[in-house]
């Protein structure tokens, strides 16, 4: 009787200490992964951010154009799941230095006053045509010489970059498109790449990738192309790209 017991009760044993020893892989792996999320977007949980996006020049009071509210929506999420707490704040209103906390700035820099200027500070090989008096080249991107003019509802571009200045070490994500879909597209790349991006760039590094939107007319934000990674020529200092261009 005793045996019999003995060898019901060794199986069932083994069964639980077996989902236990499972259980705690699981956990142990989700909490590394939420860790490491956490490094790369510089939330730890309790931490504050704040998401800055333009007006909608269409609106007499104070909204977001549709994609750039989805942009924003796809980033509440993961401040949320990093335990952080969100700010939205309108490009205009006074905002402290960068580095304090994250900052997620997302917009079009011909009309977004701190991205503009994010851009100046943190990417001075990057040139921002306003376009003529017409409107047109307005948003065409100019990088390490190379020119990058938009074909509206066919070929769009837009920069991701994660960038790290001022005190306190937190990061600055920029989505600098030149069109609200793309802006949608490169928070979608960044959301949906960020493993892979942490695991190349780390949790300190630094990266700023010129994005291409495929006929954003037909698919709206879904294609997106990487068309290279322009770290080195958008962080180059002026004085740098104007001694290269004289030689």
């Amino acid at each position: 009787m005793d045996d019999t017991l003995l060898l019901l009760t060794m199986p069932a044993a083994a069964l639980i200490v077996g989902l236990a020893a499972g259980w705690a892989v699981r956990s142990a792996a989700a909490r590394r992964k939420l860790t490491r999320e956490q490094d790369f977007f510089g939330l730890p949980a309790g931490s504050e951010c704040v998401l800055v996006t333009h007006r909608d020049s269409a609106s007499a009071h104070w909204s977001i154009p549709r994609h750039d509210a989805l942009a924003l929506l796809g980033l509440a999420a993961v401040v949320e799941n990093c335990g952080a707490h969100p700010e939205v704040a309108p490009h205009d209103t006074g905002l402290q230095g960068f580095g304090a906390r994250t900052e997620f700035c997302v917009g079009d820099p011909t009309a977004h006053r701190r991205l503009a200027s994010h851009l100046t500070s943190l990417l001075p090989g990057v040139a921002v045509q306003p376009g003529d008096e017409l409107g047109m080249g307005r948003g065409t991107f100019v990088i390490g010489g190379s020119t990058y003019r938009m074909e509206p509802g066919a070929l769009e571009y837009v920069l991701l970059a994660r960038l790290t200045a001022g005190e306190g070490g937190r990061p600055v994500f920029l989505a600098a498109g030149q069109r609200p879909v793309t802006h949608r597209a490169a928070v979608r790349h960044l959301v949906r790449n960020r493993t892979r991006l942490a695991r190349r760039y780390g949790a300190e590094g630094q990266f700023c990738l010129l994005l291409k939107v495929v006929n954003s007319q037909a698919y709206g934000p879904d294609v997106v192309e990487l068309v290279a990674d322009v770290t080195k020529a958008a962080t180059a200092p002026a004085e740098v790209r104007g001694h290269r261009a004289a030689a």
